[in-house]
């Protein structure tokens, strides 16, 4: 009996131990799911972020963020997409971070640094009634060089690329391409709203030029300082939202003088306020919010 009852015990520990708890979090509607790494082991990200990314069989979501403790920042933040790839960055993901950190209680802090694969990113919270809402993130500087985008060297254009001529799929494309520690291309279109994104952005992700692929910003501008965005993302498709998208947006439209420096982006859901400053930093500022917690079984990982 004792045996027998010992056996049930560990298969409910075994059990446990595959249940991972979870808070879901958006930014103009790019929904991540977090977890507390401080708590929470997951032996397989790349399985659970395709597992809880499901928006049939999962939680539903662009992906997967694990906040964890950091040796040179106040927190880590790892990112998985729907596809199990791991991100660099995300700046949507990265604000729900710091409203996640401080609501819970894990920073008295309203400006924090957190580590990235993209780098070190600072964040200045507004702070009502004890919870984050607004969150301001130091993006950065943009890179532009081809070798840093990643893009493969054409001895005729090795340094940056504005308004370059790309083939793909029987059409042309005329992109811009930025670096915000994570790959994105740039397309000026006429009208973002009715642009067959979900037909074009799989041709520019994964053309051979781009050997980590890349993010496809299809970009409308509406005036000097303000345009209008949708995002093609690199292993999730097209999402509501994309801040290291907007960032690279408005840099190549100030590079190629169709923007200012300082612009509103309108998202498909919801709005960024973008400034290239003057030291070179890329500042986007938008809402963080949390939409639901619960527990997910990992059992099913694959």
């Amino acid at each position: 009996m004792i045996m027998r009852v010992a056996a049930v015990e560990a298969k409910l520990s075994e059990k446990r131990l595959r249940r991972m708890k979870f808070t879901k979090m958006h930014g103009c509607g790019n929904d991540y799911v977090c977890v507390n790494g401080f708590e929470e082991t997951v032996p397989d990200l790349p399985a659970a972020a395709r597992l809880v990314s499901d928006r049939h069989f999962g939680v539903g979501a662009d992906g997967l963020i694990l906040i964890l403790p950091s040796d040179s920042a106040d927190f880590r933040m790892q990112i998985f997409n729907p596809d199990g790839s791991e991100a660099e960055m995300c700046g949507n993901g990265i604000r729900g971070v710091g409203k996640y950190v401080f609501d819970r209680g894990l920073t008295d802090k309203t400006e924090l640094e957190v580590e990235t694969k993209a780098g070190a990113k600072k964040l200045g919270l507004t702070v009502t009634n004890g919870n984050a809402h607004t969150v301001r993130v130091n993006m950065g500087e943009p890179r532009l060089k081809r070798s840093d985008i990643p893009m493969k060297s054409h001895a005729d254009s090795p340094g940056r690329v504005l308004r370059q001529k790309l083939h793909a799929g029987g059409k042309v494309f005329e992109i811009s391409c930025v670096s915000m520690g994570n790959p994105h291309t740039v397309v000026r279109v006429g009208d973002v709203s009715g642009y067959p994104v979900r037909e074009h952005g799989p041709l520019i992700e994964n053309h051979p030029l781009f050997p980590e692929r890349t993010n496809v910003e299809f970009v409308q501008v509406i005036s000097p300082n303000e345009l209008r965005s949708r995002t093609w993302e690199r292993g999730a498709g097209e999402t509501l939202a994309c801040g290291t998208g907007a960032s690279a947006a408005v840099v190549a439209c100030a590079l190629n003088g169709w923007a200012d420096r300082k612009v509103l982006t309108h998202l498909v859901g919801g709005d960024l306020e973008i400034e290239w400053a003057a030291d070179n930093c890329v500042y986007m500022t938008g809402p963080a919010v949390e939409v639901f917690t619960g527990e997910i079984e990992l059992g099913g990982a694959a």
